[in-house]
């Protein structure tokens, strides 16, 4: 039998993966360990979104390396750009997510124990619903790794839904590298499906988060899906749906499959069946062809949607990718307009929270903050802060009724009533 020990790096899909290496090592009898110095094996799940998050990988591998006796690098610089970690000297098995387990347990067969559980992370339960996606941007070095769509079927999502409901999940975080396609590789996207199932066939009180939809694969199920939020209680009022530029030339040059048309009509759908949810989007600003009346476009869109979660990322060009062989724009030129859409996104997000002021909301409970606080989440997937929990007795998992009594830009506070 082993000990591991791994860590993890970048999205929640990303984490899911890890959820599930540990779990088919656990079966197997092998055991986790918290300092590398202490494993017989060191597993890093890599993450390569940026040039900096890849820089890191670079140098944390190199520690590894040096401090246990056998190193494994999967996740999506390793299978992106698993070259890099060899020009480096660093001596690692790179790995795809699913032949980790069986590379540490040495072709051994798994041998489960008595009372094996779903892994969760407090009372936050990961569910990967598929692998891959249908895109095919030209600036993404993430397809590479994860290739196209795979989705397994609703039924098989649902249970594995259920496992982590008994288990003790309050909140499933759905995630993928694109939820909206799910189900594309089977003939139609289910995303709506699996949803309405989860809510509707799995007894107890939790809620639901959806992760990341690209706007071309939630475009075509916009009713069903929004009728679907508009219907469970147990589904957060959330979507992330990354945009990435308000221009039609500049998507094109990304081949971002979608319009800015169709991400309208989305948002434009979600306001006539829900009267009070959350938008989440991204922007990349300055992509090799953004021209200043491309990111006057980006800043118009903006305005005009007013998504109450936004991420701003400046280009960066990433090896093996079309866009690396455009001409990029100057570093002031993309941290000029990184800082002018950043303060748009504080003046519309702080906007949101200060609505919410005076109102009541009901919030779950989901980690424990700073302090004696505790993080909560209302029906928008809005941050909401209780402090002095202790003194309610309130802990994570716990469904409340609070006031909102002020705010800090990205988050509220919350008195219980």
């Amino acid at each position: 039998m082993a000990r591991y020990h791994i860590e993890t790096y970048g999205c929640t899909s990303n984490r899911g993966e890890s959820r599930q290496i540990e779990s088919a090592l656990r079966d197997a009898g092998h055991y986790r360990v918290e300092a590398p110095e202490q494993a017989d094996v060191a597993i890093m799940n890599s993450c390569t979104v940026v040039e900096k998050t890849e820089r890191n990988m670079v140098r944390r591998a190199k520690e590894l390396e040096a401090e246990t006796a056998d190193l494994i690098i999967t996740g999506c610089m390793a299978l992106a750009q698993g070259d890099e970690f060899e020009t480096e000297g660093i001596d690692a098995q790179i790995l795809h997510w699913d032949d980790v387990p069986t590379a540490v347990t040495n072709g051994e067969c798994p041998t489960p124990g008595p009372g094996v559980e779903p892994v969760l992370d407090g009372v936050v339960g990961i569910l990967p619903i598929a692998r891959g996606c249908m895109s095919d941007c030209s600036y993404c070095i993430t397809k590479h790794a994860t290739g196209k769509i795979d989705s397994p079927s609703v039924e098989e999502n649902v249970e594995k839904a259920r496992a982590l409901v008994h288990a003790g999940a309050k909140e499933l975080r759905i995630t993928g590298q694109d939820t909206g396609v799910y189900g594309w590789d089977r003939g139609e996207r289910k995303l709506h499906v699996l949803l309405d199932r989860i809510c509707n066939e799995i007894e107890g009180e939790f809620r639901v988060r959806v992760g990341m939809a690209n706007p071309k694969g939630v475009h075509g199920i916009r009713e069903e899906l929004a009728q679907v939020f508009a219907e469970n209680d147990e589904l957060y009022n959330f979507i992330h749906a990354p945009v990435q530029s308000g221009s039609n030339d500049v998507l094109g040059d990304m081949r971002r499959q979608h319009q800015v048309g169709e991400y309208v009509e989305i948002v434009e759908t979600f306001d006539e069946y829900l009267d009070y949810w959350t938008l989440s989007t991204d922007f990349i600003v300055g992509f090799p062809t953004e021209t200043d009346d491309d990111h006057e476009q980006s800043m118009a869109l903006l305005r005009e949607t007013r998504p109450e979660k936004l991420n701003v990322t400046r280009f960066s060009k990433r090896p093996n990718t079309d866009a690396a062989n455009m001409k990029g724009l100057g570093g002031t030129i993309k941290k000029e307009r990184s800082k002018t859409m950043s303060e748009l996104k504080m003046d519309i997000v702080g906007s949101a929270y200060e609505e919410m002021v005076g109102t009541e909301k009901r919030v779950m409970v989901v980690e424990e903050g700073t302090g004696d606080s505790v993080k909560c989440r209302d029906e928008a997937y809005r941050q909401v802060i209780v402090q002095n929990a202790s003194d309610y007795g309130i802990e994570p998992g716990d469904f409340l009724d609070v006031e909102i009594t002020g705010h800090q830009t990205v988050y509220a506070f919350g008195k219980p009533i």
